[in-house]
């Protein structure tokens, strides 16, 4: 055991040393620890550890029955649990042939793209902190407060909202719901220019991120990378185009691609994304179907016995269920595909050559969530 361990060791020369990062939270935004081997400042190894928040969500799943372990991946990437238990509904739905409501469809679309505007802004503001920058992550909680108040009303939670269930959504719209939406997306339309101004114009900005942390498409496709970690380096996978879902196919969209590769092009990318997913709110906010918001389901779900697979479009990439039936009430095997996980991979080959100054610019690029990698 310890001879496999050794072997995992970075090794160092008399002109090198190594140093460690994590994984305390404040260093790596999770506890992530990254062991680095440099020659001055230049990074000419990297290699992650990980585990440190490992909770087997995976391996707990399959003891609770259908209508339960959705909940648990909340817990995964929290700043995306809405799309996380979307998925999960998504599969058991798939498994049950049944069909939901288009209320439904709609309010779960809805809650998504609101889920993903809030993850995005957390996001732009962190990474504006990570860089010395302080002012950029007030303004950024200046429209995500409105959202998490707009969950909170509908939901009865902010963050970890468990609001899908199988067959639609848990209850009903706030009577608030549509006009609070249609303020925040004229307030945020009306405030996103000073996004540009603090951080995308800003000179010393966009000298720690213009040419730093280069990935190519072809390495990004070779590390299975997704979301705005791969659509920055040129490449198509947007699941909500691709594969459309619940409300997706009713509503039209850019799906922003750049080439440069670098980490101000997966700024570039995320700041784009949260202007097209206003304009998908504001197709759907004034057409939300009448009727019902759930379909009637058994209390107790048993899947036909066979295998399922669902994929959606989480804020940092695709999230893939894979979902194993026997036939009783709980799920014989259940595995998710994060993109967390693949997207850590990029870190090695975006990092090297690099200076560890420019390590912070990286991760936050890659806008990493460990319980995510561990699960």
């Amino acid at each position: 055991m310890e001879q496999h361990i050794e072997s995992h060791i970075i090794q160092s020369s008399d002109d090198e040393f190594i140093i460690n990062v994590g994984p305390q939270h404040p260093s790596t935004h999770g506890v992530l620890h990254l062991q680095l081997k440099l020659d001055g400042e230049k990074i000419v190894d990297l290699r992650p550890f990980l585990g440190y928040i490992h909770r087997g969500i995976e391996k707990m799943s399959e003891s609770l029955t259908y209508k339960q372990f959705i909940y648990l991946t909340s817990r995964m990437d929290y700043l995306s649990a809405h799309i996380n238990n979307q998925a999960c509904c998504l599969v058991i739905e798939k498994g049950l042939q049944t069909e939901v409501p288009e209320r439904a469809k709609v309010i779960r679309t809805l809650m998504a793209e609101l889920t993903r505007l809030a993850s995005h802004q957390l996001w732009w503001g962190s990474t504006g902190l990570d860089m010395g920058a302080v002012s950029p992550f007030f303004y950024a909680f200046r429209e995500r407060e409105m959202i998490l108040e707009i969950f909170e009303e509908t939901c009865g939670s902010r963050l970890t909202m468990n609001y899908c269930v199988p067959g639609g959504v848990m209850n009903d719209i706030h009577p608030d719901f549509v006009r609070k939406v249609k303020q925040l997306i004229k307030q945020f339309r009306e405030n996103i220019h000073e996004y540009d101004e603090l951080l995308t114009g800003n000179p010393i900005f966009q000298s720690r991120t213009q040419g730093i942390g280069y990935l190519s498409k072809e390495d990004a496709i070779a590390l299975s990378c997704s979301g705005p970690v791969a659509r920055a380096s040129g490449i198509s996978c947007d699941v909500r185009k691709k594969n459309p879902y619940d409300a997706y196919d009713r509503v039209s969209f850019d799906e922003i691609i750049a080439t440069e590769g670098d980490c101000f092009a997966r700024y570039r990318v995320r700041l784009e994304e949260m202007k097209q997913s206003m304009n998908i709110i504001e197709q759907l906010i004034d057409n939300i179907p009448t009727g019902e918001y759930r379909t009637k389901i058994k209390g107790i779900i048993k899947l036909p016995v066979g295998e399922y697979y669902q994929r959606v479009e989480t804020a940092r990439g695709e999230l893939g269920v894979y979902l194993v039936s026997d036939g009783s009430n709980k799920p014989y095997r259940i595995k998710f595909r994060t993109p967390n996980f693949s997207n850590l991979g990029a870190l090695k080959p975006m990092s090297l050559g690099g200076k560890i100054g420019d390590l912070v610019a990286i991760m936050a690029s890659l806008d990493l969530i460990i319980p995510d990698i561990d699960r």
